[in-house]
């Protein structure tokens, strides 16, 4: 039995956790949102928890008996919470800026780049090179954190780029000191 699976997940106040067919429809103050279960896995309501069990003993049913129950808590943890990541820009001239709902990003190209948040996420900047993604859908906020960053990912000689907060960037020595101060091979 899986050790994430068999644990039950409790439903705190002001979250509603339907069942509908084969998906899983839990609202809440942030939004709502749905999750399609497979056959292989049952869902249960009772008693203000949510409960998952595996109808057989098969791989695939074991394998996705814990996830099945992370997206199920993940969906409850986004409406009542909401999820983020936050991004940093460094390097010399970068920076962000806010144009209605949309980031306007001057990261180092001829011109600057328009990155328009998808439908569920929102976009805060603090000072002017900080980005934090925020949005319910935990994978969808990681998705888009991650295409922010693919933008301009860090440089490995000179850590200049968007990277996450907290990130650690393996600096590379450059030729010069591969060479020596010298010149000499």
């Amino acid at each position: 039995m899986s050790r994430i699976g068999k644990q039950p997940i409790e439903v705190p106040e002001g979250v509603t956790v339907k069942l509908e067919n084969s998906r899983v429809i839990v609202s809440g103050p942030k939004g709502e949102l749905g999750q399609e279960v497979r056959p292989e896995i049952e869902v249960e309501i009772k008693d203000g928890q949510v409960l998952i069990k595996r109808k057989s003993d098969t791989k695939i049913a074991r394998s996705l008996h814990g996830v099945t129950r992370t997206l199920i808590a993940n969906m409850i943890t986004g409406v009542t919470e909401e999820f983020f990541k936050i991004l940093e820009l460094h390097g010399t001239g970068y920076r962000v800026s806010k144009e209605g709902e949309s980031l306007k990003l001057l990261v180092g190209f001829s011109h600057p780049v328009k990155v328009d948040p998808p439908k569920g996420i929102r976009f805060e900047i603090e000072g002017n090179n900080v980005i934090k993604v925020l949005g319910v859908d935990k994978q969808l906020v990681g998705q888009t954190a991650a295409s922010i960053r693919d933008i301009r990912k860090p440089d490995a000689y000179k850590a200049k780029g968007i990277r996450y907060q907290g990130e650690k960037i393996k600096t590379k020595p450059g030729k010069a000191a591969k060479i020596g101060a010298g010149g000499e091979v």
